[in-house]
């Protein structure tokens, strides 16, 4: 069974910043897809960030040069590290990971609030 757990959101100043963690059970963050995607009130869920399987990494244009995500295999722990963050960034965060054995997993997600 997999579980993907995130923490670490919060209420934040415009320009602030905020590290996201998922920390995962029953599926390997090292070697299948895992990521992060959000959702804001009255819109379509969106990627934000992932690493494919292969190893590299994906963003979304509107946090390019801002987040940067990252992961410690020894932890089994996703990270989505939000720098100089915009009111627009408010949204709910959801770590995803795929795996051909599991399919598609979702968190529970994290809300994450920019506002002054």
């Amino acid at each position: 069974q997999v579980q993907l757990v995130e923490s670490g959101g919060g209420l934040v100043q415009p320009g602030g910043s905020l590290r996201l963690s998922c920390a995962a059970s029953g599926i390997s963050v090292s070697i299948n897809a895992v990521g992060w995607y959000r959702q804001a009130p009255g819109k379509q869920r969106e990627l934000v960030a992932t690493f494919t399987r292969s190893g590299s990494t994906n963003y979304a244009g509107s946090v390019k040069g801002r987040f940067t995500i990252s992961r410690d295999n020894a932890k089994n722990t996703v990270y989505l590290q939000m720098n100089s963050l915009k009111p627009e960034d408010t949204a709910v965060y959801y770590c995803n990971a795929y795996s051909t054995s599991y399919g598609e997993n979702w968190g529970q997600g994290t809300q994450v609030t920019v506002s002054s």
